[in-house]
């Protein structure tokens, strides 16, 4: 899998964030345990997966907000790009990481990566022009056979959360070419690329 380097601007807010502070910049739910204690008829695998396409799914339930606030009142809320549909925003630049995690040789076994959509905070112009805080992004990923459409991975849980510049930070990124749409974007692809590497916990055969 291919990685995007990304360097993160700015300090947390610890009160005033758009989500809620964090230490770090990626969390997850692992649905596995990979340590020594690996369950009766269970084996470790290594990930090869060859990301073939993407479904991307957005609930019609998922409230979207364009309020100026400096806490998210809605299941989503986007500033990236300009006034629109936000589901479709962000369902492409979920496309798009995915896309870039595409193996060039082609060697691995070829999936299809399903997300749900739980929910997508990011930052409002005020949150993002004053004390900055924090773009949390939930969601649900499912791993499939590209062939069969089997599940090899079934729906998990996956949070990730990434520090947002606030004031002279912001605007120093922003005017670097680290937009919000930028730093997004790179980081869906590394939580991707981190979602579907490493070791996973399999039924034996």
């Amino acid at each position: 899998m291919g990685f995007v380097k990304f360097f993160a601007l700015g300090a947390v807010c610890a009160i005033l964030t758009a989500c809620g502070s964090t230490d770090q910049v990626a969390m997850r739910n692992a649905p596995l345990d990979l340590g020594p204690g690996v369950e009766a008829g269970q084996t470790i695998q290594q990930r090869d997966y060859q990301i073939v396409d993407l479904n991307f799914v957005a609930p019609a339930e998922l409230s979207v907000s364009e309020r100026n606030g400096y806490y998210p009142m809605a299941d989503i809320v986007w500033r990236g790009d300009r006034i629109g549909d936000r589901k479709t925003q962000i369902a492409e630049l979920f496309r798009t990481a995915a896309t870039r995690n595409m193996d060039a040789d082609g060697l691995g076994r070829p999936v299809v990566v399903d997300v749900q959509l739980r929910r997508f905070h990011g930052v409002t112009e005020r949150v993002r022009y004053s004390v900055g805080g924090v773009y949390n992004i939930v969601f649900d990923m499912t791993v499939r056979d590209a062939k069969t459409g089997a599940v090899i991975e079934p729906a998990r849980k996956v949070v990730a959360n990434l520090p947002a510049p606030g004031g002279t930070a912001a605007i120093i990124a922003e005017q670097s070419g680290q937009t919000e749409k930028v730093r997004v974007t790179d980081f869906l692809t590394l939580v991707l690329s981190d979602e579907l590497s490493g070791p996973v916990q399999t039924a034996s055969r």
